[in-house]
């Protein structure tokens, strides 16, 4: 894609993510309210007091004696502000509570996601050079497994083997609990905090880009242009690199840029099974306190990475390969 047309693009597919992630935000909220269950039932609950008095003052003070449509007015014009609104059971903005539990979403998912591409790109062509051979059959062995079984299981065996037996690595949380660490230090910390969750989150991924990236690569090496490239004597590491692996990571880019709004979803599992502090353990906290505020938080956070990640896939093709054209 030329370079004069990309602030066209960006502004064309601008105004189609804002339009889209105001769908989400509707639909999400006409979902929540449907969903059955009384938030002010559950406040009166969790303070002691549930008598029709107390109950209709915090209907009047959350706003839930309104109608329907005044109240996804004021949801409306509190998105767009940025105002996400109040959690009744963390008595703080929920602006606030995302912003502080999604930088640790951001770093699993975005470690999981780099781990995932890389592993799965690295072995997937290795699979496809040694069609037929005993490695081949090794990776295609590890990828199905990893691809069939679920991933709380995985998380469990490893926090098993290399938490419990071996005493590796930390089992839970994002920091040592008790000791005050600054600089390297904290780094090295986290990071080993961080190997297991993202790893388990990881592995799945791993194994569908692992077989996705050996079978495009079987079919572009069957294509004349690549015969073509061999018969002229160009050594074979230069026909992979730059003929069959350029041309086969196109569907790996999609499915990556598709899977990569999914990761958010999977991490709400891991993030419970490592008691990780992101918004994915924030939102199923919420769901069991009908904290109906922080879900929708959530979900407009969720949906605006969604539809940023499928711009930047958009961007990547033209990149890969300039043949593709990107419209808006």
């Amino acid at each position: 894609m030329e370079l004069s047309r990309l602030p066209g693009f960006l502004l064309r597919r601008g105004v189609k993510a804002v339009i889209v992630i105001l769908a989400i935000v509707v639909c999400n909220f006409l979902l929540i309210h449907a969903a059955p269950g009384d938030p002010a039932s559950v406040i009166a609950g969790q303070s002691g007091a549930a008598d029709e008095r107390f109950l209709a003052q915090l209907r009047e003070q959350f706003g839930l004696d309104r109608p329907f449509h005044v109240q996804l007015w004021i949801y409306l014009k509190g998105v767009l502000t940025l105002d996400l609104g109040f959690s009744h059971r963390q008595q703080q903005p929920v602006w606030g509570l995302i912003s502080e539990r999604l930088p640790a979403t951001l770093l699993l998912t975005g470690a999981a996601f780099a781990f995932a591409v890389v592993a799965g790109v690295t072995l997937g062509t290795l699979a496809a050079r040694r069609v037929g051979s005993w490695s081949d059959s090794i990776i295609t062995v590890i990828a199905l497994t990893f691809y069939a079984t679920p991933l709380f299981w995985v998380g469990l065996m490893l926090v098993l083997f290399f938490s419990v037996w071996l005493e590796w690595l930390p089992s839970f949380g994002m920091g040592t609990v008790g000791v005050e660490l600054h600089g390297i230090d904290a780094v090295l910390d986290v990071g080993k905090h961080l190997l297991l969750p993202a790893a388990t989150l990881g592995l799945f991924y791993l194994a569908v880009y692992a077989r996705l990236t050996r079978a495009t690569m079987l079919e572009v090496a069957d294509q004349d242009f690549v015969k073509t490239a061999r018969a002229k004597g160009v050594p074979e590491g230069q026909v992979v690199r730059r003929h069959v692996l350029r041309n086969a990571l196109l569907p790996v880019i999609t499915f990556a840029g598709i899977q990569a709004g999914q990761l958010i979803g999977g991490s709400i599992l891991v993030e419970t099974v490592f008691a990780w502090p992101g918004i994915g353990r924030l939102a199923f906290d919420a769901l069991l306190a009908r904290d109906y505020a922080v879900l929708l938080g959530v979900f407009f956070c969720t949906s605006v990475m969604v539809v940023g990640f499928n711009l930047l896939t958009d961007l990547l093709y033209a990149v890969v390969d300039p043949r593709v054209e990107v419209e808006g």
